[in-house]
């Protein structure tokens, strides 16, 4: 009996050190740590002058001044996610399309530094402030939603010709 009793106090023991243990160690939820992106929709507009969804037959994207390439001849695209710079200001992308066109787009904003955690450290929130681009094939754009995030908002729309 009294072996019973010290194997019950001993296991008593072991999961009270082992609760304590495991609700002690913290894990980091960076989960608000992903990069924001800024979301881009691609429309055209109908006879009637309504935006409609449009699909571009093929689209590669690359960082203005570098050898980046964020998209690369993607088929049948109807929307983008494209990344802002943390460094600077703008944001500079050239859009090349299928017959050799391109356009470049400038995007303005803001990007403030935030501290999420310790473990994390910090995160760059950004804004969109102003579009700027060439009329070769994109014809205007528009800003639905300043803040870029993670949760996959539209930013952008990007009306073409065709």
């Amino acid at each position: 009996m009294r072996q019973l009793i010290r194997i019950i106090f001993g296991s008593l023991l072991l999961c009270v050190f082992i609760g304590f243990t495991a609700s002690c160690s913290e894990e980091a939820d960076c989960s608000m740590a992903e990069r924001p992106m800024m979301n881009c929709n691609l429309y055209t507009l109908d006879r009637d002058g309504y935006a409609i969804r449009d699909t571009l037959d093929s689209l590669t994207v690359t960082a203005w001044g570098t050898d980046s390439i964020i998209v690369n001849n993607q088929q049948d695209v109807r929307d983008l996610t494209l990344p802002l710079r943390y460094t600077a200001d703008s944001t500079v992308l050239v859009f090349r399309y299928s017959r050799n066109t391109t356009d470049t787009v400038i995007i303005r904003h803001t990007n403030t530094p935030y501290f999420l955690s310790m473990d994390c450290g910090y995160q760059m929130q950004q804004s969109i402030n102003e579009v700027l681009h060439t009329r070769h094939r994109l014809d205007s754009i528009y800003i639905t939603s300043n803040e870029a995030d993670i949760y996959g908002q539209e930013n952008i729309k990007l009306f073409y010709i065709h």
